[in-house]
């Protein structure tokens, strides 16, 4: 049996949809490691703005997608704990790993909480490492004093370039004193003391911002 014919309003309605899909997956493909820090940069500029006279939640949230587009957090977390990962029960996984949202979150919107004047200086040009990462560098200028360096470590997987390690002052790695931290807390109590404690941290931070 025959398709039945597509009147002429069908057809323009599938044609757009068609198009939009495309122009989506254009922009998706064209998402570089730069642009990627710089979405970042604009959305910590953003909830600076807004300061610490508009709820934490609320700065929460203004974060929290972008956070998850730009960073890779589950890799993040795997790397911190190291190989105990893979021995861990997915429920025990899965609970780590929403702790572990909420901490990163809450850990940048309480550090990002007031605007003086400051902006960010993303560099246009990336260096790759050995195993093919970009680290993109950044500064964070202040109106008045010394500048602060935050380099991202961006790998890619999947189309997506997103965030795998932050170096303060281009040298101290984020991942690596997080898995310091976290080895302690595995060898005493395992996966359910190490969420424990990101839970705990998340609300000192911001009174249970994101639970």
């Amino acid at each position: 049996m025959p398709p039945a014919p597509i009147d002429r309003r069908t057809a323009l309605r599938l044609a757009t949809l068609f198009m939009a899909g495309t122009a989506a997956g254009v922009a998706r493909a064209q998402a570089s490691p730069v642009t990627q820090i710089q979405r970042l940069c604009a959305t910590l500029v953003k909830i600076m703005r807004m300061g610490r006279s508009s709820p934490f939640e609320q700065r929460f949230q203004t974060l929290a997608p972008v956070v998850d587009q730009v960073f890779d957090l589950q890799a993040v977390l795997e790397i911190s704990v190291g190989p105990t990962w893979r021995d861990m029960p997915p429920a025990q996984q899965a609970a780590l790993q929403a702790a572990f949202r909420r901490y990163t979150v809450a850990s940048y919107v309480n550090s990002f909480n007031n605007y003086t004047g400051q902006r960010f200086d993303v560099s246009p040009e990336t260096r790759t490492l050995g195993n093919g990462d970009q680290v993109v560098q950044s500064k964070i200028i202040p109106p008045s004093g010394d500048s602060h360096s935050l380099d991202y470590v961006m790998r890619e997987g999947e189309g997506d370039w997103r965030v795998v390690d932050v170096l303060a002052d281009g040298a101290i790695s984020r991942v690596a004193v997080q898995r310091s931290d976290f080895r302690s807390l595995l060898m005493r109590g395992g996966a359910p003391a190490l969420a424990a404690s990101l839970q705990q941290k998340t609300a000192d931070l911001g009174g249970g911002a994101g639970q």
